[in-house]
């Protein structure tokens, strides 16, 4: 019952229910991913050692794998040393996918207990709150930014709440209330692969 395509079914749905929608996305989402959090989040739910330190392994591992993808961003109460933090999920790795939505579980939880949005989407980084008017997505706003500093990461500067009648970019489409379409680059990647998987096939480089 998960995935892109129930995400873009649940995305058309909501769209129809109501006329506003707020989409925001993490800023250098993967580089961002704090260990000391991500510790901390796993540590409230494990209780096995072992599980723990092999966690710990694999974090130590990975520090500074991302680091020329990160620009600092600096949250309330920072000091110098806050630059030295140890960062970043490889992308691509199994461990990372798993452990990015568990970072943002406890965010998850926010946005429907305590905001009580009763439309919300996430997929890994790219969120949608659906809303009657445009002052409720405003005031979730504020307090998404407040929370996700919690967890040390900033959301790109231009989420706005707006009407869903003008499409919601999500996961390679647009979606709108009642219909949704490809983006346009997207059908031109797809088109440009298509053509060379014919040529490949009429030179008989490869088969059906």
């Amino acid at each position: 019952g998960k995935g892109t395509h129930r995400a873009l079914d649940r995305c058309q749905q909501w769209a129809g229910q109501y006329p506003y929608v707020l989409q925001g996305d993490v800023r250098q989402f993967f580089p961002s991913l704090d260990h000391a959090v991500l510790r901390q989040i796993l540590a409230a739910k494990l209780t096995d050692q072992g599980v723990l330190w092999l966690v710990d392994q694999i974090l130590d591992s990975g520090v500074g794998v991302l680091a020329g993808a990160y620009d600092m961003t600096w949250f309330p109460g920072d000091d110098l040393f806050a630059a030295l933090r140890p960062r970043g999920l490889p992308i691509g790795n199994l461990t990372s996918q798993f452990w990015a939505n568990v970072y943002l579980n406890p965010f998850d939880h926010f946005v429907k207990r305590e905001l009580r949005c009763p439309a919300y989407l996430r997929f890994v980084d790219d969120f949608l709150l659906f809303a009657q008017d445009k002052e409720t997505l405003h005031q979730w706003q504020a307090a998404i930014v407040a929370r996700l500093a919690r967890y040390r990461l900033a959301i790109h500067s231009g989420a706005h709440p707006r009407p869903v009648t003008e499409g919601i970019p999500f996961l390679g489409f647009v979606v709108y209330p009642t219909r949704r379409r490809l983006k346009r680059r997207k059908g031109v990647r797809f088109r440009r692969r298509l053509w060379r998987l014919a040529a490949d096939y009429a030179d008989g480089l490869i088969s059906l």
